[in-house]
């Protein structure tokens, strides 16, 4: 009896593990990670790469140079180190974005102050096609809020028109503000608020198609339809506790990669709201919150529900078995 116990749950086991990997992992591994390079402890941004898979482009908040760093999301190491030239010395970066033709958009748009600098950066920089430690001449462009001055951490460019957005950092809510269609590298880009934006912000993400807007802050987060720029609310969206700083889309639009600053920092994975795009599914509910959005992993998830419950009621049948034998 023991012995056709210890095969019963063996084949059982087996029958959980030789499920397809979408039964129990996403498909193309988004599942999460935690950034193990020593050399960032203050990850403030996050852009799933468009042409290498899995990788995920971020950086340091501050007094760390002209840096990025791409991160293996299935081990959390770092692959490369870019070494963005051609820019000034950067002050306060905290978002980064890529927009079409695999451009780079990196923000250097911090201002703890509430409005101490008259003009804040943005930088461009085309992804390298080898993932290697190099330097990269980056465009440097001068931007200014049409209403003054002002902190933010959120920057985001339309995966389809290129176009630029900020959104400032501001407890009571801020705005979505505007760029040129067309950055200049000469001259001042004037960024003009277009729309409210009811979260205080510290980052932000479009979906892959460009339809959706995520926007992330320390205590929660809300996803808006794009709606070709006269955004709509949506639904909320739940976000690790902690000094959560990034998010991203992943690659495919299933996923949404929330980041954390510290040594060691965990990006965790949650399924995207609404209608995520490409190789997207919507959530149960359609409005995004985490008690409703949580997938129920079709036939598969079903399976794999199935077999945990038999392996469970085996074990307990089992060992009552075994002590009332004993």
């Amino acid at each position: 009896m023991r012995r056709s116990f210890a095969f019963l749950v063996a084949g059982l086991l087996a029958g959980v593990l030789a499920l397809p990997a979408a039964a129990t992992a996403a498909a193309d591994g988004d599942e999460g990670f935690t950034i193990s390079d020593p050399r960032i402890t203050e990850s403030s941004g996050l852009a799933a790469s468009r042409l290498h898979p899995g990788i995920y482009w971020t950086h340091n908040d501050s007094d760390d140079g002209p840096y990025l760093y791409a991160v293996d999301s299935a081990t959390g190491e770092t692959v490369a180190r870019i070494t963005l030239t051609g820019v000034g010395t950067p002050r306060d970066v905290e978002a980064i974005s890529i927009g079409p033709d695999n451009q780079i958009y990196v923000g250097d748009i911090g201002d703890n102050l509430g409005g101490s600098w008259a003009y804040v950066w943005v930088y461009r920089l085309t992804e390298p096609k080898e993932l290697k430690d190099q330097s990269i001449r980056a465009t440097q462009y001068v931007v200014k809020y049409s209403d003054g001055a002002r902190d933010a951490e959120s920057l985001v460019v339309h995966p389809r028109t290129g176009r630029v957005y900020i959104i400032d950092k501001n407890e009571d809510g801020g705005h979505l503000y505007e760029g040129p269609a067309t950055l200049s590298p000469s001259g001042t880009n004037v960024f003009k608020p277009v729309a409210p934006v009811d979260l205080w912000a510290t980052d932000a993400a479009f979906s892959p198609d460009g339809k959706q807007l995520a926007v992330r802050g320390y205590f929660g987060g809300i996803w808006y339809d794009w709606n070709g720029g006269k955004i709509k609310r949506k639904g909320r969206l739940s976000v690790p506790l902690g000094q959560g700083e990034s998010v991203s889309y992943s690659a495919d639009g299933t996923k949404l990669m929330l980041g954390s600053e510290g040594a060691d920092s965990a990006v965790e994975a949650e399924d995207a709201p609404g209608d995520s795009g490409a190789g997207g599914s919507k959530s149960p509910s359609g409005n995004g919150s985490s008690a409703d959005s949580a997938s129920d992993g079709g036939s598969d998830g079903y399976k794999v529900g199935a077999l945990a419950v038999a392996v469970a009621f085996a074990a307990v049948f089992g060992l009552r078995r075994l002590f009332r034998r004993s």
